[in-house]
């Protein structure tokens, strides 16, 4: 599964986004992410792609391309 899947996936199973709104120019802020969610949804893919996203800031005006490549250039690393 790839990273953008991961998150799809999360964001589908854990916080009932309609898989049509996940696209990479959409802000989070329009998936209905607060900066509380977020925390959370960090905390979800840091323990499910075990990987650590401590240093990455993520805000609300982020799109979910930037998550995702967020979260790839953690993977990678």
């Amino acid at each position: 599964m790839s990273t953008s899947e991961e998150i799809s996936a999360l964001l589908v199973t854990r916080f009932g986004t309609d898989p049509r709104d996940i696209r990479p120019e959409v802000p989070l802020r329009q998936l209905r992410l607060d900066s509380l969610a977020l925390e959370e949804l960090r905390l979800l893919i840091e323990d499910r792609m075990e990987i650590d996203l401590e240093d990455v800031v993520l805000s609300s005006r982020d799109t979910v391309g930037h998550l995702v490549a967020a979260v790839t250039g953690k993977a990678g690393a």
